[in-house]
């Protein structure tokens, strides 16, 4: 007989878990390896907001049950960081410091170390040192970063300046840590500031780019211009802050909570709509919107289209009466685009996991596509694999691979989608 000792057995037993956790998380084929574009998602990044993106794909793909867009987020439970490759990654990657800064010292960003801040509450659970730094970084925001003349935090910590980015950092975690406290009024405020940037960064126009975002508004690093990155995380953001409004049962004013998830499906819808009109490069968004020339600053890249693909997936889920058949069939086209292979005959996703083409990640006006491998274009990816998996098991989407996803079966998807929103409402 074999002696079957617990401490031998229990090492065990872990691992299997954690195989299972990933087989299941992986187990759709998108049209692409999204192990080893993770895998680079993980190891690319090198800069604050990259760390806290790539915490958040990671959570998002391997325990969708822990993500605000899970069933029951809160209150945000107690669990064995090292149980959960998110945060033993975050937790990895975090450099303590003070302030706004409190979770990435010596970021001249106010916003960008914030993105780790979702991280920061779940590892608090267990670890006070994270805790406090969550909270120094909640205190900070508010407290000691300079405001935008409308009261919008800014996303710099020496000039009050807002940038589209800061969407996808702040905002989130706010909102997030506001739930986690059950404050109410902390909550109100973090919808506030996706109400402050839209007044700023949506400029009043009428016709094609209606609804889409400048880029900066402020005095050092100003860019008027409509970038789809900054869609893309302004997007994004405000749908983690949607659904942490939505999945936040201690809210009592149930007027207020009804208002908030309307105004912020509005808020995405105008971005995504106006998205939508433009024109593409190669079947993805271009890095400039309202730039028609892919020599200059108008090229496709994969950064904003993925990231906004994967709103939309989210957004189909969460608002499906906001976010019909043809928004599905929209992000369905540019997952199927990724799985394919670029106007040169090279496939968008390389044998090791690098999606391309990107917009340079640190040089945005660049006019030269980034093929090393973009860290928030590769996290980007993740989360559209990832929202796109949840939606699929929530019966909204078509479990297509993306190999099949084209004109041929355009037809299909759209008879399909129409099907389940008739069905359904």
């Amino acid at each position: 007989m074999v002696n079957l000792d617990a401490p031998s057995i229990l090492p065990a037993l872990g691992l299997i878990a954690a195989t299972l956790v990933e087989f299941s998380a992986v187990s759709m084929n998108p049209g692409f390896d999204i192990r080893s574009l993770a895998d680079q998602a993980q190891s690319l990044p090198t800069h604050s907001w990259e760390y806290g993106t790539a915490a958040q794909a990671l959570l998002e793909l391997y325990n969708p049950e822990l993500s605000v867009f899970g069933a029951s987020p809160f209150p945000v439970p107690t669990v064995a960081p090292d149980d959960i490759r998110a945060l033993s990654y975050a937790a990895s990657t975090i450099r303590l410091g003070k302030g706004y800064s409190a979770l990435a010292a010596g970021n001249g960003a106010a916003g960008d170390p914030a993105s780790l801040g979702v991280s920061a509450v779940m590892l608090g659970k267990t670890n006070s040192t994270f805790a406090k730094a969550a909270k120094d970084t909640w205190d900070g925001l508010w407290n000691d970063v300079p405001r935008f003349k409308n009261g919008a935090i800014s996303h710099r910590a020496n000039v009050p300046e807002l940038w589209a980015d800061f969407m996808y950092m702040a905002p989130p975690f706010l909102a997030y840590y506001a739930a986690d406290k059950e404050d109410l009024e902390g909550l109100q405020d973090a919808v506030e500031q996706c109400r402050l940037y839209r007044q700023v960064l949506q400029p009043n126009v009428t016709g094609q780019y209606k609804g889409i975002w400048m880029h900066i508004i402020g005095p050092q690093s100003q860019d008027t211009e409509l970038w789809a990155t900054g869609n893309a995380w302004a997007a994004a953001g405000m749908s983690r802050v949607l659904a942490t409004v939505m999945k936040a049962s201690f809210i009592s004013n149930l007027a207020w909570k009804q208002q908030a998830i309307t105004d912020l499906t509005s808020y995405i819808k105008e971005i995504v709509d106006g998205v939508m009109k433009t024109s593409m490069d190669d079947k993805l968004l271009r890095n400039y919107l309202s730039d028609m020339e892919s020599s200059g600053h108008g090229f496709g890249e994969i950064s904003g289209s993925s990231l906004l693909a994967a709103t939309v997936y989210r957004m189909a889920v969460l608002q499906p009466q906001a976010f019909g058949s043809k928004y599905v069939t929209w992000a369905e086209g540019i997952r199927g685009t990724l799985s394919g292979k670029d106007a040169d005959g090279n496939p968008h996703i390389t044998r090791t996991g690098i999606a391309t083409p990107a917009v340079n990640p640190l040089a945005w006006k660049d006019t030269k596509p980034f093929t090393k491998g973009s860290p928030e274009g590769q996290a980007f990816v993740v989360l559209m694999y990832a929202a796109w998996r949840d939606c699929v098991k929530a019966n909204v989407c078509d479990p297509l691979p993306a190999t099949e996803v084209g004109e041929v079966h355009a037809s299909k998807r759209a008879h399909h989608a129409r099907r389940h929103f008739s069905h359904k409402h």
